[in-house]
Order: C-alpha cells, then structure tokens, then sequence
C-alpha cells in the first residue's frame, strides 16, 4: 500500500467530505427522530447542570440520557457527534447552556422523562423555537442575572 498526503491526493482526485455539514435545524431534526423511535422510552435527564462546577459541565453525563439517544443514533455520529457528555453535545447542537439546562436539566423533568417528553422541548430549539434571543434577554433582565 502507497501513502499519500491529503494534498497530494487532492492533485489527481476530487475529495469531498462523506456527508455534507448538517445545519443545526438538519441535527437538531436527526435527534428528533431517533427519540421518536420510542417515544415512551424512560430516559434520564442530566444532574442538576446548575448545580456542576463550569469547568466540569462539559464531561457531566448520565446513562440513557437524550444525548446517549442521539450518540447512538449512527447518522448523527457520523455527522460529528463525538460523545453523550454535555460538552460534546452543547458543540454539535450548537446549544447554549440555557438551552441545554431547560432541555435536559432533571430540574425541568424530576428524576426520569419519557422521549416524547424530550423531544417536545427539544423541538423548541429550532430557528425560531421558544429559545430564541430575545426570549433569553428578556429572561435575563427580568430575573436581572444571566440565565442558565
């Protein structure tokens, strides 16, 4: 077998990526069908996020959460997702930590929620959901701290 680099390769051949960047609504959608595969799935939200050191959030986990529903679903792996951790799902979802707090935070659901439950709020995070801007600005100046 030859080795090649990637710039020589790209002298005698056109290379694209295996799959094209999905838009943020494209992944946020992937990660809505896999939870409606099994709507009534129990699943467990994610700590108490707010309670979690900032430096330790992005490794808080927990099994059969709505991000491991999305870590297995082999499309969103291979578009990028690289784990079911917090950090790694704020990234590829393009999610702020307000949102991941009001998606996946056990403060919002108690200690267990179905699918169906997720991904009503996940739905929310597409271009125009309820998580818009504005929506965070006003909840910040009404409260007069940042949201988390």
């Amino acid at each position: 077998m030859e080795f090649k680099s990637l710039d020589d390769l790209r002298s005698i051949a056109e290379i694209k990526p295996a799959f094209a960047k999905l838009t943020r609504d494209q992944k946020i959608n992937l990660w809505l069908s896999a939870l409606d595969r099994e709507p009534t799935r129990i699943l467990q939200p994610l700590p108490e996020i707010e309670w979690i050191a900032p430096h330790q959030r992005a490794f808080l986990r927990a099994d059969g959460s709505p991000l491991t529903i999305a870590f297995d679903d082999p499309a969103l792996r291979a578009a990028g997702l690289m784990s079911d951790r917090l950090g790694d799902g704020l990234a590829f979802f393009e999610m702020t930590e307000a949102e991941a707090h009001d998606t996946l935070c056990s403060c919002r659901y108690g200690r267990t929620m179905t699918a169906m439950a997720a991904a009503r709020r996940i739905s929310n995070l597409r271009s125009g959901g309820v998580f818009s801007g504005l929506k965070h600005w006003v909840i910040q100046h009404w409260h007069g701290r940042p949201v988390m």
